[in-house]
């Protein structure tokens, strides 16, 4: 057993705000509601060896034969190849990287790397919520996943950090999870851009899971998931196949960015004004743009029914009530958490997705040293704690 020495962070006191496990092949047969085990989620291999994820026993239209595979492959593509003892015969397992799938291996990828403590994502969760219309299915496939993560992360002394997912298919379902989820100790809780409804996230039948939020003190991620093919923009025509994965890619920020601006539209900041915001893998270079954007049409004649809803400007709300997550790669960051408020922005890993470079520590360190000094350390970790109401 041994993988290739990973690199390590040369300061103390980093945070990864947003790395993701791979969810254990049986999870949901070991954590569903007994009446719902009958059609957990599956992963099977075909008769070429070929794995595929199963979803309420039918094969899954996004995660196709040999897909699973590449889910935790960031230390494959940077050569830091970890090699088990113990073999499952799952290549999702048994090729998973090293922290992606074990709470110890976690912690001993942390102290390799000379990170302090790091926020926990899901992988799978995001396919399910994509694929499965029966919400009642989906809550309880979310329900398990909660109660697993608090389990993963319970012996780790506080370095593994627990945020629970939610579905607003069902508004009353999503506020007594969030609150079932806030008593077992998560740390806060993330929804999708899209909802199975189609009500925009800012919408005031999501009112009531806000207003549990605020009152528990949990922070509210945006977090992209993989989506079903009618939220794709019809510009372009049918323009959702795999061969365009460069395109879906670059541009799947964009549903984060539409879920986050419908929060102002609707007066979200103003009806909640303890609620903390924080939106997720998604960069955050453009997020200059976008508040003087907003800015400017709150102003503009377009605006009058917006400062109806929000007396301040879309930016003061933004500086009292969001954060957002960096990419390390990004080069043009530094020169913009200046202008937008060091107190604002942290930095994520992505860990295991390969959809980013595995070089992140060596990014984290070139990019602490473009900030100036004033911000390293709460880019660096500080700022996640804030975002998440946690003392440091």
């Amino acid at each position: 057993m041994g993988v290739k020495p990973l690199p390590r962070l040369p300061f103390s006191g980093a945070i990864d705000g947003d790395g993701h496990v791979l969810e254990p092949p049986d999870l949901w047969e070991r954590y569903l509601d007994p009446r719902y085990r009958d059609r957990a989620p599956a992963i099977r291999a075909d008769a070429d060896g070929l794995e595929h994820l199963e979803i309420d026993g039918r094969r899954s239209k996004i995660v196709r034969q040999g897909m699973l595979i590449g889910l935790g492959a960031m230390d494959l593509v940077g050569g830091h190849v970890y090699e088990r003892e113990a073999k499952t015969g799952l290549k999702y397992v048994d090729q998973a990287a090293l922290g992606a799938m074990d709470p110890a291996e976690r912690i001993q990828r942390l102290d390799m790397e000379n990170i302090e403590r790091v926020f926990l994502y899901p992988t799978l969760g995001l396919f399910l919520i994509a694929e499965c219309e029966d919400e009642d299915l989906t809550q309880a496939y979310l329900r398990a996943y909660n109660r697993w993560i608090v389990d993963f992360c319970a012996d780790s002394n506080g370095r593994l950090i627990p945020i629970a997912q939610l579905s607003l298919g069902d508004p009353e379902a999503a506020e007594h999870e969030l609150r079932r989820a806030a008593a077992d100790g998560v740390a806060g809780v993330f929804v999708p851009p899209f909802q199975w409804s189609r009500e925009p996230l800012g919408a005031p039948a999501h009112d009531r899971v806000f207003a549990a939020a605020q009152e528990c003190g949990l922070s509210l991620g945006i977090h992209p998931s993989l989506e079903p093919k009618w939220t794709a923009p019809g510009r372009f025509g049918d323009y959702t196949s795999g061969k365009y994965g460069f395109f879906l890619n670059v541009t799947s920020a964009d549903a984060v960015r539409h879920a986050f601006t419908s929060l102002f539209q609707y007066g979200v900041f103003e009806k909640f004004p303890e609620l903390r915001v924080v939106v997720l893998e998604s960069g955050a270079g453009w997020v200059g743009y976008w508040i003087d954007r907003m800015d400017t049409v709150y102003k503009s004649p377009q605006g009058i029914g917006i400062r109806k809803l929000l007396p301040e400007k879309p930016s003061t709300y933004f500086r009292r009530q969001c954060w957002i997550s960096g990419d390390p790669d990004e080069t043009a960051l530094a020169a913009i958490i200046p202008v937008v408020g060091e107190d604002r922005f942290f930095w994520a890993s992505d860990f295991p997705h390969p959809d980013h470079p595995p070089e992140y520590v060596s990014e984290v360190v070139r990019l602490s040293g473009d900030l100036p000094e004033s911000a390293r350390a709460g880019f660096l970790g500080t700022n996640v704690l804030q975002a998440f109401g946690i003392a440091e």
